[in-house]
Parts: structure tokens; C-alpha cells; sequence
């Protein structure tokens, strides 16, 4: 049965990624003169996203505030992650981010070319110039009013600790002035564990923290915003799990 249920929900997202690409396609190729920042084709394609989890009969998520209230003020957004069901739940806040993510993501066919289409950042990891060109794309973004979505950690942990933040979202945040905003998953590890691509049930939550002024700062306070920020998350990431089992409503 579980075998038959994860074919079924695959058959969905394959089929709606599929469908989905030249809708994308066809929102950016109509927008591009006039939204350089591509937030309408990034919009999208999140949806799709938030769609193929509807689809979904073992997931269930939530999002709790505090939300912006203006989706075109940009922040570099950082969050704990769990798995790749991180990305789906993430997609259901009510405004657009820009993605940075490795490069094996942007080779996939259909994805990698939304992924293109909505303007998400490649990053190939361990190679330091691949690294540079990144927080340089992420810059571009925030210049042109989108927010940047950026695991600090770099990869997914396996266990319920966080992993030792790096420095280059914060560093991006301070150069540009915007605000960080911590955003904390829980619950996702069930949806689908690290080294695994099978559907399991889970019930999931992300929820967004007070956004962290960054303006007057400078890059020699990096170091105190990247543990400050990883501090706030680790807390609300501990909380959060209590609520979830505890079943408590968002």
C-alpha cells in the first residue's frame, strides 16, 4: 500500500511540474519587459509547489506569522532545514523568494528551467567561485525588491540539532542593508528523511520570526548576527517540535 500510495503521489508532481513548466514559461515570457526581478514567474512556480502538496494525502502543513506586509520590501530569509520537503513547505508563504540552491536541482529537466525562469540562484557546492557568484546573484535580487530564501546550514542535518551556520547570508544582509528574516521548519524530517525519496506522513510547520534589522551594521558583525540568528532559530526549532507533538494548533 505505502508503495502504491508514493507511486501515485509521484505520478502528481511529475505530471504537475510538467504542466506547470509552460505556465511559467508562458507568466515570464509576458512579464519579463517590466518585472526584473521575475516575481511573478517565481510566484508560480512556488504555487505549483503549494499545489502538489494538496495533492499529497500523507503531508500536512502549516504556516504561522508574523507575515510582511509588504511583499516587495526585501529580506535574506534563513532557515533550519530538514529535507527537501523544506522547499514545499516553505513555498506556502504568502510572498516570493528567491531560492539559492545546488546545482543538481537546476539540472532537472522542467524544474531546473522554472527554477531558471523564476530566477532562483545556482550554487555548486564546495567550489568557492560558484560561491562568490551566488551571494553576487543574491545581491542582484534584493536590488531589484525580491527576498532571498538561503539555508544557512548548507546542507540538511540528520539529526534534530542545527548544523554550524555560514557566514554569507548575513554577510549579504549587512552589505545590502536588508533585514533578516528566520524562518524555522519542523516536522519535515518525517515527510522525507535525508538520503530518501519516499513519501512518509508527517505533519509539518513553518513559522516565520521577528524580522533583525541589519542596517548600521558592518561586516565585522557578522560573526555576532550568524549566532545571534542561529540562537533564535535553535530555541523556536526546539519549541516548535514540542508543539507539534503535542499537537497543539498553529
Amino acid at each position: 500500500m505505502s508503495f502504491l500510495v508514493n507511486a501515485w503521489i509521484w505520478t502528481m508532481v511529475v505530471s504537475s511540474i510538467i504542466l506547470g513548466t509552460p505556465l511559467v514559461a508562458i507568466v515570464w515570457a509576458v512579464t519579463a519587459p517590466f518585472d526584473p526581478g521575475r516575481y511573478a514567474a517565481g510566484r508560480l512556480f512556488r504555487l505549483i509547489g503549494v499545489f502538489t502538496v494538496k495533492l499529497n494525502p500523507l503531508w500536512h502543513f502549516e504556516t504561522t506569522g508574523p507575515f510582511v506586509h509588504d511583499p516587495r520590501r526585501p529580506y535574506v530569509a534563513v532557515s533550519n532545514h530538514e529535507s527537501y520537503a523544506d522547499i514545499f513547505l516553505i513555498s506556502h508563504l504568502p510572498w516570493e523568494m528567491k531560492w539559492m540552491s545546488k546545482e543538481t536541482l537546476f539540472k532537472i529537466p522542467c524544474m531546473g528551467w522554472m527554477m531558471r525562469m523564476a530566477g532562483d540562484i545556482r550554487v555548486v557546492r564546495g567550489e568557492r567561485s560558484s560561491a562568490i557568484q551566488a551571494l553576487a546573484a543574491a545581491r542582484d535580487r534584493i536590488g531589484k525588491r525580491v527576498s532571498v530564501m538561503i539555508f544557512p546550514e548548507g546542507t540538511r542535518s540528520r539529526g534534530n540539532g542545527l548544523l554550524p551556520f555560514k557566514d554569507g547570508a548575513f554577510r549579504v544582509a549587512i552589505e545590502t542593508g536588508a533585514p533578516i528574516l528566520p524562518l524555522v521548519v519542523a516536522g519535515t524530517r518525517r515527510a522525507m528523511a535525508k538520503g530518501s525519496f519516499r513519501f512518509q506522513r508527517a505533519h509539518a510547520r513553518v513559522k516565520v520570526l521577528d524580522p533583525i534589522e541589519t542596517k548600521g551594521l558592518t561586516l565585522d558583525d557578522v560573526g555576532a548576527l550568524r549566532d545571534r540568528v542561529r540562537a533564535l532559530i535553535e530555541d523556536a526549532h526546539t519549541r516548535l517540535l514540542r508543539e507539534l507533538e503535542g499537537g497543539e494548533p498553529a
